[in-house]
């Protein structure tokens, strides 16, 4: 009977010990979003909206600025789906076929991951620019890379497109392949498989890596920076005029613009989680 007691005494402490470290460390981590992450996001909107609501609409009037969100939409309606399709292409190949080179083709799609934005642009630059590689072909043809629309694409698609491959590689290869075999076999072509069977299995971490692709694609600075030139107008995005306008010490305009960019972040992390409780446990 001691012997029960003691046990039940242990098993107390043990039950208030896990629940003192559960709420010590739930402390520390709503400590750390509040303080990294809510915030600067309550100080954005606090200072966009500063002078009121009727300055914070005034000042999407602004021409440039209006020419940032575009440029911005643009992009991303370009990188977004080219990101999406070369996701599936490589997660396909990686996870149900072996080749030479396989191993090669992981290690660069993660290599975004480990180069700095500045240098991707830089070597942007480097490539395509008019003392570039290619530069001189491309002046004398009259086809503008750099300070232009097609490097900022160009910049956006490196640093983002091993968001969409990187969700689908684990996700197909857990899944197997088992149901694809069955399809061929059954004389179902390639695209009729990808179509009817792997698409449909995949669709929630295909949505998964499109969102955080889009929210990366959105946000981007350090590689666009270099490759736009900074044209007034025609070549900053978003970040880029959140910039501009706040060196002008113009704050209620750029504070509105990071905002309009706060906005957009807040209904990726809704799309996120939602997209997280629909496929369950981990995104899938």
């Amino acid at each position: 009977m001691a012997g029960k007691v003691s046990w039940t005494a242990e098993g107390r402490r043990i039950t208030r010990g896990a629940k003192l470290a559960r709420a010590v460390l739930l402390v520390i981590s709503f400590g750390f979003l509040g303080l990294l992450l809510l915030a600067p996001l309550g100080a954005v909107l606090a200072q966009a909206l500063a002078k009121g609501l009727a300055a914070w609409l005034e000042s999407f009037s602004d021409p440039d600025t209006i020419s940032s969100i575009k440029l911005t939409l643009l992009t991303a309606a370009i990188v977004v789906p080219a990101n999406t399709i070369f996701g599936i292409s490589a997660a396909w190949a990686i996870a149900r076929f072996e080749f030479r080179g396989k191993s090669l083709l992981v290690t660069l799609i993660d290599l975004p991951f480990a180069v700095s934005p500045v240098i991707a642009g830089l070597v942007l630059v480097f490539l395509f620019g008019v003392n570039g590689w290619f530069g001189e072909w491309l002046v004398d043809r009259n086809i503008p890379i750099i300070f232009a629309v097609p490097g900022i694409v160009l910049a956006t698609i490196f640093i983002s497109f091993p968001y969409v491959a990187r969700e689908l590689i684990p996700l197909m290869q857990q899944q197997g392949s088992e149901e694809e075999v069955a399809a061929l076999s059954l004389g179902a072509g390639p695209w009729l498989t990808l179509l009817r069977i792997t698409l449909p299995k995949i669709r929630w971490g295909l949505l998964y890596g499109v969102i955080l692709c889009n929210a990366r694609v959105m946000g981007e600075f350090g590689a666009v920076s270099v490759v736009s030139g900074h044209i007034r107008g025609v070549t900053n995005t978003m970040p880029l005029q959140v910039e501009i306008l706040y060196n002008e010490y113009n704050f209620v305009a750029a504070f509105a613009v990071a905002s309009l960019l706060a906005m957009l972040a807040i209904l990726t992390l809704v799309a996120k989680t939602l997209v997280e409780w629909r496929s369950g446990i981990g995104g899938h």
